[in-house]
């Protein structure tokens, strides 16, 4: 008797489906009503977020997302399929690798769906998150479990009567494996350029300090896997710093803030910084937009030459980072194989 496949999920957090205010709007309504993402009380923050902030920012974010579009549609989505692919490539046929989306589609419930169709009833979700956050990990965590039970309340109605075995993926921002995709990314951006970079910021998204402050380790793993990454590219102690992007809203968040520090490079005598987000696996408008292009005049507006700015791309579908991914899943599936398949 032939053992079912085992079904893995990459999961991401979403993208609107068209870089239009229209299509944008219900996805942001959606992201900023998770209080994983936004922790503000109900009747504080929907007022403000359906009054203000959906009538104003969805204009403002199609307007962004329209000048990094591709063709073929959202770049989250188009690298997110060519993971899934590469990854189900390397796996073989004894895993179902499908795409999951917290915030849009093809959703949670869509892949759970597939994989429950073609008979799969061990599932292994991995979140596109090496370094564990309440507001990306917890978020996926909670989307998936929700799309196993069938999204039944306590005291609500059964919809389904089977839910499949789960395990998640743990973070795996200090992995062996996680560090050398990215080094090996970084080696190959650099063998392109004539004129080698003089200092290289390590961004990550940003999260609240009070988050953290309450007991999300986010911070204190961004420190840890921009340490090792470092350690493997030979740098010394000042080719290099950290740094967090994407604030929103008036609270302190954890820095110090990628703007600030682009904004300052030139004044230190940084004369051609390379950025690169080695907490975003998966380019998007974070990366080739707030990075690529405002970052590069946050650096002229401080006095840089702005084609003196240089930004890496995420690892994307790399070699080394599916490789990576494909071992980690092999990893976490043992005892649900009666074989090793990698």
């Amino acid at each position: 008797m032939n053992q079912p496949s085992i079904g893995v999920i990459l999961a991401q957090i979403g993208t609107p489906d068209a870089p239009t205010a229209k299509s944008v709007r219900p996805y942001l309504r959606r992201f900023l009503s998770d209080r994983r993402i936004i922790d503000y009380p109900p009747l504080l923050w929907q007022p403000l977020l359906r009054g203000i902030i959906l009538r104003v920012r969805p204009r403002r974010s199609a307007k962004l997302y329209s000048e990094i579009w591709l063709k073929e549609g959202s770049p989250l989505l188009l690298h997110s399929q060519a993971q899934v692919a590469g990854l189900q490539k390397l796996l073989g046929s004894h895993y179902q690798v499908e795409l999951g989306l917290a915030y849009s589609e093809p959703g949670m419930e869509k892949a759970f769906a597939k994989l429950e169709s073609s008979g799969v009833t061990r599932i292994i979700v991995v979140p596109l998150f090496p370094q564990y956050s309440s507001t990306t990990t917890a978020s996926v965590y909670d989307a998936a479990c929700f799309a196993a039970l069938g999204r039944r309340s306590a005291a609500g109605p059964v919809s389904k009567r089977f839910v499949p075995a789960l395990r998640f993926m743990e973070a795996y921002y200090n992995a062996p494996g996680y560090i050398l995709a990215m080094k090996e990314l970084l080696l190959r951006e650099l063998r392109k350029i004539n004129t080698k970079p003089d200092y290289f910021v390590l961004t990550f998204h940003g999260i609240p300090s009070r988050y953290a402050e309450t007991g999300d380790p986010y911070p204190e793993q961004c420190l840890e896997t921009a340490r090792l990454l470092a350690e493997a590219m030979n740098w010394a102690s000042g080719d290099w710093q950290i740094s967090f992007q994407s604030r929103f809203g008036r609270e302190e968040w954890i820095g110090p803030s990628t703007e600030e520090v682009l904004k300052g490079l030139a004044g230190r005598g940084i004369q051609r910084p390379m950025i690169f987000s080695p907490g975003l696996v998966t380019d998007c408008l974070e990366t080739l937009h707030e990075l690529a292009v405002e970052g590069r005049e946050q650096f002229a507006a401080g006095g840089g030459q702005a084609d003196s700015f240089l930004a890496a791309p995420c690892l994307n579908d790399s070699e080394e980072w599916l490789d990576f991914l494909a071992q980690k899943v092999s990893e976490n599936a043992q005892g649900w194989l009666k074989e090793a398949v990698l």
